[in-house]
Protein backbone atom coordinates (compact mmCIF):
# COMPACT_ATOMS: atom_id res chain seq x y z
CA UNK A 1 0.00 0.00 0.00
CA UNK A 2 1.12 3.54 -0.77
CA UNK A 3 -0.19 6.72 0.83
CA UNK A 4 -0.23 10.02 -1.05
CA UNK A 5 -1.09 13.50 0.22
CA UNK A 6 -2.27 15.82 -2.54
CA UNK A 7 -2.88 19.51 -1.83
CA UNK A 8 -5.85 21.71 -2.50
CA UNK A 9 -5.32 24.17 -5.32
CA UNK A 10 -6.53 27.54 -6.50
CA UNK A 11 -7.01 27.81 -10.25
CA UNK A 12 -7.33 30.83 -12.54
CA UNK A 13 -6.12 33.41 -9.99
CA UNK A 14 -8.29 35.92 -11.81
CA UNK A 15 -6.27 36.78 -14.88
CA UNK A 16 -5.20 33.22 -15.79
CA UNK A 17 -8.51 31.54 -16.62
CA UNK A 18 -8.02 27.81 -17.34
CA UNK A 19 -4.22 28.34 -17.31
CA UNK A 20 -2.88 29.44 -13.89
CA UNK A 21 -2.93 27.42 -10.70
CA UNK A 22 -1.20 27.19 -7.33
CA UNK A 23 -0.83 24.39 -4.80
CA UNK A 24 -1.89 25.30 -1.26
CA UNK A 25 -0.13 24.11 1.89
CA UNK A 26 -3.57 23.27 3.32
CA UNK A 27 -6.10 21.69 3.10
CA UNK A 28 -5.34 18.37 1.36
CA UNK A 29 -6.68 14.93 0.44
CA UNK A 30 -4.97 11.73 1.59
CA UNK A 31 -5.30 8.74 -0.74
CA UNK A 32 -4.15 5.16 -0.12
CA UNK A 33 -3.70 2.75 -3.01
CA UNK A 34 -3.07 -1.00 -3.02
CA UNK A 35 -2.98 -3.43 -5.95
CA UNK A 36 -6.15 -5.34 -6.73
CA UNK A 37 -7.70 -7.36 -9.54
CA UNK A 38 -10.32 -4.68 -10.09
CA UNK A 39 -10.69 -1.09 -8.96
CA UNK A 40 -12.75 -0.40 -5.87
CA UNK A 41 -13.12 2.92 -4.08
CA UNK A 42 -13.84 3.89 -0.48
CA UNK A 43 -14.44 7.55 0.42
CA UNK A 44 -14.44 9.17 3.86
CA UNK A 45 -14.07 12.74 5.13
CA UNK A 46 -15.47 16.10 4.03
CA UNK A 47 -18.50 15.73 1.78
CA UNK A 48 -17.91 12.01 1.31
CA UNK A 49 -21.65 11.34 1.29
CA UNK A 50 -21.89 13.22 -2.02
CA UNK A 51 -18.99 11.45 -3.74
CA UNK A 52 -19.78 8.28 -5.74
CA UNK A 53 -17.68 5.19 -5.05
CA UNK A 54 -18.48 3.70 -8.45
CA UNK A 55 -15.15 3.72 -10.39
CA UNK A 56 -17.01 4.83 -13.51
CA UNK A 57 -18.26 7.95 -11.74
CA UNK A 58 -15.29 8.85 -9.54
CA UNK A 59 -12.21 10.81 -10.65
CA UNK A 60 -9.78 8.20 -9.35
CA UNK A 61 -11.51 5.42 -11.27
CA UNK A 62 -10.76 7.20 -14.54
CA UNK A 63 -7.12 7.62 -13.47
CA UNK A 64 -6.74 3.94 -12.60
CA UNK A 65 -8.22 3.02 -15.97
CA UNK A 66 -5.91 5.39 -17.85
CA UNK A 67 -2.84 3.93 -16.12
CA UNK A 68 -4.09 0.33 -16.46
CA UNK A 69 -3.55 0.05 -12.72
CA UNK A 70 -6.50 -1.59 -10.94
CA UNK A 71 -6.42 -0.93 -7.21
CA UNK A 72 -8.33 -0.58 -4.00
CA UNK A 73 -8.32 3.17 -3.44
CA UNK A 74 -9.16 4.78 -0.10
CA UNK A 75 -9.83 8.52 -0.24
CA UNK A 76 -9.82 10.61 2.92
CA UNK A 77 -11.27 13.96 1.83
CA UNK A 78 -9.80 16.99 3.48
CA UNK A 79 -11.10 19.24 0.69
CA UNK A 80 -14.82 19.82 0.45
CA UNK A 81 -16.34 19.04 -2.96
CA UNK A 82 -17.70 22.03 -4.92
CA UNK A 83 -15.43 24.38 -2.99
CA UNK A 84 -13.32 25.92 -5.74
CA UNK A 85 -10.25 24.39 -4.11
CA UNK A 86 -9.65 21.58 -6.60
CA UNK A 87 -11.29 18.83 -4.54
CA UNK A 88 -11.72 16.36 -7.40
CA UNK A 89 -8.33 17.34 -8.83
CA UNK A 90 -6.54 16.54 -5.56
CA UNK A 91 -8.00 13.02 -5.46
CA UNK A 92 -7.12 12.48 -9.12
CA UNK A 93 -3.61 13.85 -8.61
CA UNK A 94 -2.99 11.65 -5.58
CA UNK A 95 -4.25 8.57 -7.42
CA UNK A 96 -2.10 9.31 -10.47
CA UNK A 97 1.08 9.78 -8.42
CA UNK A 98 0.36 6.79 -6.19
CA UNK A 99 -0.64 4.33 -8.91
CA UNK A 100 2.24 5.41 -11.13
CA UNK A 101 4.67 4.48 -8.34
CA UNK A 102 2.77 1.42 -7.15
CA UNK A 103 2.80 -0.13 -10.61
CA UNK A 104 6.17 1.30 -11.69
CA UNK A 105 4.72 2.99 -14.76
CA UNK A 106 7.65 5.43 -14.89
CA UNK A 107 5.75 8.57 -15.89
CA UNK A 108 7.22 11.96 -14.96
CA UNK A 109 5.16 14.33 -12.83
CA UNK A 110 4.42 16.47 -15.89
CA UNK A 111 3.34 13.41 -17.88
CA UNK A 112 0.89 12.52 -15.11
CA UNK A 113 -0.95 15.84 -15.45
CA UNK A 114 -3.05 14.94 -18.53
CA UNK A 115 -3.72 11.49 -17.03
CA UNK A 116 -5.09 13.05 -13.84
CA UNK A 117 -7.05 15.54 -15.94
CA UNK A 118 -9.02 12.60 -17.37
CA UNK A 119 -10.32 12.11 -13.86
CA UNK A 120 -11.25 15.78 -13.64
CA UNK A 121 -13.36 15.37 -16.76
CA UNK A 122 -15.63 12.98 -14.87
CA UNK A 123 -16.73 15.91 -12.68
CA UNK A 124 -16.46 18.98 -14.91
CA UNK A 125 -17.23 17.40 -18.27
CA UNK A 126 -13.93 18.61 -19.72
CA UNK A 127 -10.30 17.71 -19.04
CA UNK A 128 -8.59 20.79 -17.58
CA UNK A 129 -5.03 20.86 -16.26
CA UNK A 130 -5.17 24.07 -14.19
CA UNK A 131 -5.99 22.27 -10.93
CA UNK A 132 -4.30 18.90 -11.37
CA UNK A 133 -1.01 20.48 -12.51
CA UNK A 134 -0.25 22.31 -9.25
CA UNK A 135 -1.65 19.46 -7.15
CA UNK A 136 0.85 17.09 -8.76
CA UNK A 137 3.80 19.43 -9.33
CA UNK A 138 3.41 22.02 -6.57
CA UNK A 139 4.11 25.76 -6.68
CA UNK A 140 2.65 28.05 -9.34
CA UNK A 141 1.84 26.38 -12.65
CA UNK A 142 1.02 27.60 -16.14
CA UNK A 143 -0.82 24.83 -18.00
CA UNK A 144 -1.21 25.03 -21.78
CA UNK A 145 -1.68 22.58 -24.63
CA UNK A 146 2.11 22.46 -24.93
CA UNK A 147 2.67 21.33 -21.36
CA UNK A 148 3.18 22.77 -17.88
CA UNK A 149 5.57 25.47 -16.69
CA UNK A 150 6.20 25.37 -12.94
CA UNK A 151 7.63 27.96 -10.55
CA UNK A 152 8.46 27.29 -6.88
CA UNK A 153 6.81 30.46 -5.64
CA UNK A 154 6.29 31.41 -1.99
CA UNK A 155 3.33 33.73 -1.45
CA UNK A 156 1.14 33.91 1.71
CA UNK A 157 -2.55 33.30 0.94
CA UNK A 158 -5.91 33.31 2.65
CA UNK A 159 -8.67 31.04 1.35
CA UNK A 160 -12.17 31.77 2.65
CA UNK A 161 -14.73 29.04 1.96
CA UNK A 162 -18.38 30.07 2.47
CA UNK A 163 -21.17 27.61 3.10
CA UNK A 164 -22.34 27.96 -0.50
CA UNK A 165 -22.22 25.37 -3.27
CA UNK A 166 -21.18 26.37 -6.79
CA UNK A 167 -20.88 23.51 -9.25
CA UNK A 168 -18.10 23.59 -11.82
CA UNK A 169 -20.63 23.09 -14.60
CA UNK A 170 -22.74 26.06 -13.45
CA UNK A 171 -19.63 28.24 -13.12
CA UNK A 172 -18.58 27.43 -16.67
CA UNK A 173 -22.04 28.21 -18.07
CA UNK A 174 -21.83 31.85 -16.98
CA UNK A 175 -18.41 32.53 -18.55
CA UNK A 176 -18.84 35.19 -21.29
CA UNK A 177 -18.31 33.98 -24.83
CA UNK A 178 -16.89 37.33 -25.98
CA UNK A 179 -14.65 40.04 -24.57
CA UNK A 180 -13.61 43.46 -25.79
CA UNK A 181 -10.10 44.22 -26.99
CA UNK A 182 -9.56 46.57 -24.04
CA UNK A 183 -10.50 43.79 -21.63
CA UNK A 184 -8.16 41.34 -23.32
CA UNK A 185 -5.25 43.78 -23.23
CA UNK A 186 -5.90 44.47 -19.56
CA UNK A 187 -6.10 40.76 -18.73
CA UNK A 188 -2.88 39.91 -20.58
CA UNK A 189 -1.10 42.71 -18.74
CA UNK A 190 -2.37 41.49 -15.38
CA UNK A 191 -1.41 37.89 -16.16
CA UNK A 192 2.11 39.02 -17.04
CA UNK A 193 2.30 41.03 -13.83
CA UNK A 194 1.14 38.07 -11.75
CA UNK A 195 3.64 35.71 -13.40
CA UNK A 196 6.48 38.14 -12.72
CA UNK A 197 5.33 38.39 -9.12
CA UNK A 198 5.44 34.62 -8.74
CA UNK A 199 9.02 34.53 -10.01
CA UNK A 200 9.99 37.28 -7.56
CA UNK A 201 7.90 36.03 -4.59
CA UNK A 202 6.31 39.48 -4.62
CA UNK A 203 2.81 39.57 -3.03
CA UNK A 204 2.14 43.07 -4.36
CA UNK A 205 2.70 42.11 -8.00
CA UNK A 206 0.78 38.86 -7.57
CA UNK A 207 -2.15 40.64 -5.96
CA UNK A 208 -2.28 43.36 -8.59
CA UNK A 209 -2.17 40.72 -11.31
CA UNK A 210 -5.23 38.91 -9.95
CA UNK A 211 -7.64 41.53 -11.26
CA UNK A 212 -9.90 40.30 -14.07
CA UNK A 213 -12.86 42.08 -15.66
CA UNK A 214 -14.09 39.21 -17.84
CA UNK A 215 -14.72 35.91 -16.01
CA UNK A 216 -14.65 36.93 -12.35
CA UNK A 217 -17.57 39.43 -12.47
CA UNK A 218 -19.79 36.82 -14.11
CA UNK A 219 -18.96 34.17 -11.52
CA UNK A 220 -19.20 36.62 -8.62
CA UNK A 221 -22.96 36.70 -9.11
CA UNK A 222 -23.05 33.06 -7.94
CA UNK A 223 -21.46 33.93 -4.59
CA UNK A 224 -23.61 35.85 -2.11
CA UNK A 225 -21.63 38.71 -0.62
CA UNK A 226 -18.57 38.39 -2.86
CA UNK A 227 -18.12 42.12 -3.53
CA UNK A 228 -18.26 42.98 0.16
CA UNK A 229 -15.89 40.17 1.13
CA UNK A 230 -13.40 41.28 -1.50
CA UNK A 231 -13.57 44.86 -0.25
CA UNK A 232 -13.14 43.75 3.37
CA UNK A 233 -10.08 41.65 2.53
CA UNK A 234 -8.43 44.53 0.67
CA UNK A 235 -9.14 46.90 3.54
CA UNK A 236 -7.56 44.39 5.94
CA UNK A 237 -4.33 44.30 3.93
CA UNK A 238 -4.82 41.85 1.06
CA UNK A 239 -2.79 42.75 -2.04
CA UNK A 240 -5.30 41.09 -4.35
CA UNK A 241 -8.55 39.11 -4.11
CA UNK A 242 -10.39 36.90 -6.57
CA UNK A 243 -12.52 33.78 -6.88
CA UNK A 244 -10.66 30.50 -6.45
CA UNK A 245 -11.40 28.24 -9.39
CA UNK A 246 -15.12 27.93 -10.00
CA UNK A 247 -15.84 29.23 -6.49
CA UNK A 248 -17.27 29.78 -3.98
CA UNK A 249 -13.91 30.06 -2.17
CA UNK A 250 -12.48 33.56 -2.23
CA UNK A 251 -8.66 33.66 -2.39
CA UNK A 252 -6.51 36.56 -1.22
CA UNK A 253 -2.79 37.21 -1.64
CA UNK A 254 -1.05 39.08 1.13
CA UNK A 255 2.14 39.84 3.04
CA UNK A 256 3.44 37.66 5.85
CA UNK A 257 1.65 38.38 9.11
CA UNK A 258 -1.54 39.76 7.57
CA UNK A 259 -3.37 36.46 7.13
CA UNK A 260 -5.25 36.40 10.44
CA UNK A 261 -6.69 39.92 10.05
CA UNK A 262 -7.68 39.27 6.44
CA UNK A 263 -9.34 35.96 7.29
CA UNK A 264 -11.31 37.50 10.14
CA UNK A 265 -12.49 40.36 7.93
CA UNK A 266 -13.69 37.95 5.25
CA UNK A 267 -15.59 35.76 7.70
CA UNK A 268 -17.23 38.80 9.31
CA UNK A 269 -18.36 40.19 5.95
CA UNK A 270 -19.84 36.86 4.90
CA UNK A 271 -21.65 36.74 8.27
CA UNK A 272 -23.29 40.07 7.42
CA UNK A 273 -24.87 38.22 4.48
CA UNK A 274 -25.97 35.39 6.84
CA UNK A 275 -23.41 33.11 5.23
CA UNK A 276 -21.19 30.94 7.42
CA UNK A 277 -17.59 30.55 6.26
CA UNK A 278 -14.29 29.01 7.26
CA UNK A 279 -10.79 30.28 6.59
CA UNK A 280 -7.52 28.58 5.69
CA UNK A 281 -4.43 30.62 6.48
CA UNK A 282 -2.13 29.05 3.93
CA UNK A 283 0.48 29.75 1.26
CA UNK A 284 1.77 28.29 -2.01
CA UNK A 285 3.15 24.85 -1.21
CA UNK A 286 4.45 21.54 -2.52
CA UNK A 287 2.72 19.07 -4.81
CA UNK A 288 1.60 15.50 -4.15
CA UNK A 289 3.80 13.69 -1.64
CA UNK A 290 4.21 9.92 -1.25
CA UNK A 291 4.80 8.60 2.26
Amino acid sequence: MLTVRAPATSANLGSGFDVFGVALERPADVVRVSKAERTTIEVTGAGSEYIPEDPEKNTVGAVAKALDAPAHIEIDKGIRPASGLGSSAASAAAAAVGLNELYGRGHSREALVPIAAKGEAVVSGDAHDDNVAPSIMGGFTIATDDGVTQVDADIPLVACLPDIVVSTRDARRVVPERAGVDQLVETVGNAARLTTGMHRDDPDLVGAGMYDSIVTPARAKLIDGYAGVREAALEAGATGVTISGAGPTVIAACHEGDQRAIGSAMIERFAEEDVEAQVYQTRIGAGATVF
